[in-house]
């Protein structure tokens, strides 16, 4: 009987202890499945603030631009206005320079409206313009760009006569061709360049409309080429009896008379200063400015 209680006294201790070992097992599982939902939910979360702030930054980059967008578009249209109507720009500050793009091209507008299809350059766009660049505190030099076949001989020597009157520091850049009256233009500036490509044709001036058949008539257009010739021998380094030899050479033209010479032989006539491109018409004109400052400045002192 003794023997039969303390076999049953063991047999409940092992089931006690199977017990305790079975809820032990079963909280420290609860527990674990806890720590893991707890990981989960922290990863959720931080996925979730990610999410948001990289969408707050795509709203805020999205509200910027529109902001540039609400500000800048004014400016640019004018600016893109100008440019399509007038070939003129203020370029970017660069080494603390405000400099101002003038473009000569097509055909020298005059008192006559060139035909629809015709690019042209109107003086009474540039005249102004120069005027108030002369009038400008804040313009500090100009680099003008031609690409021209001539045109009108009294707008062309107007618009050549302002620009070498300017007392900013300018720049002239001849591309492609410049002819007839695109020459004055071209050495009315302070210093001039053009491409080893570019072209400048010297020939006698041409008359249009009604031509009365007098002594006086010739007269008159040789008042007004000694004007041109004149004006080329005193903005360049060319002789006036140079300029008119080339311009009466009746062996280089075909349909013509007069010459034409190319970028090296520009400059070896001394009609053009040197041979270069816009790095170099850029580079020139910012060293003239820095020129122009300095002396200033100790006149200043």
């Amino acid at each position: 009987m003794c023997r039969y209680k303390n076999l049953r006294f063991i047999s409940v201790a092992k089931i006690l202890h199977i017990f305790i070992s079975i809820v032990h097992t079963k909280l420290k599982k609860t527990e674990e499945c806890g720590n893991e939902n707890t990981g989960e939910t922290d990863v959720k979360e931080y996925q979730i603030r990610k999410k948001k702030s990289r969408e707050q930054t795509v709203e805020n980059m999205e509200n910027k631009e529109k902001e540039v967008r609400e500000t800048e578009p004014e400016t640019t249209k004018e600016e893109d206005e100008h440019v399509k109507e007038m070939g003129m720009l203020s370029l970017d500050r660069r080494r603390n320079h405000q400099i101002e793009l003038l473009t000569i091209i097509g055909e020298v507008e005059g008192h006559e409206t060139v035909s629809g299809s015709t690019k042209a350059t109107k003086y009474e766009h540039l005249l102004p313009k120069l005027a108030q660049i002369e009038n400008s505190v804040q313009t500090d030099g100009v680099l003008i760009l031609l690409n021209t076949l001539g045109g009108d001989v009294e707008a062309g020597l107007a618009i050549a006569e302002m620009i070498a009157s300017l007392s900013k520091p300018t720049v002239s850049l001849v591309l492609g061709g410049c002819h007839s009256i695109g020459g004055p233009l071209a050495v009315s500036a302070d210093y001039s360049f053009i491409v080893p490509s570019g072209t400048m044709i010297i020939h006698p001036v041409r008359t249009s409309g009604m031509f009365i058949g007098v002594a006086q008539s010739l007269r008159n257009i040789e008042k007004t080429q000694d004007r041109i010739t004149g004006f080329l021998a005193e903005h360049s380094g060319m002789s006036q009896e140079r300029i008119e030899e080339l311009m009466l050479d009746s062996t280089q033209l075909v349909k013509d008379v007069g010459t034409m010479l190319e970028g090296k032989r520009a400059v070896e006539e001394g009609l053009i200063d040197e041979v270069g491109g816009i790095r170099d018409a850029l580079n020139k004109l910012h060293e003239m400015i820095d020129e122009k400052m300095e002396n200033t400045d100790k006149i200043m002192r």
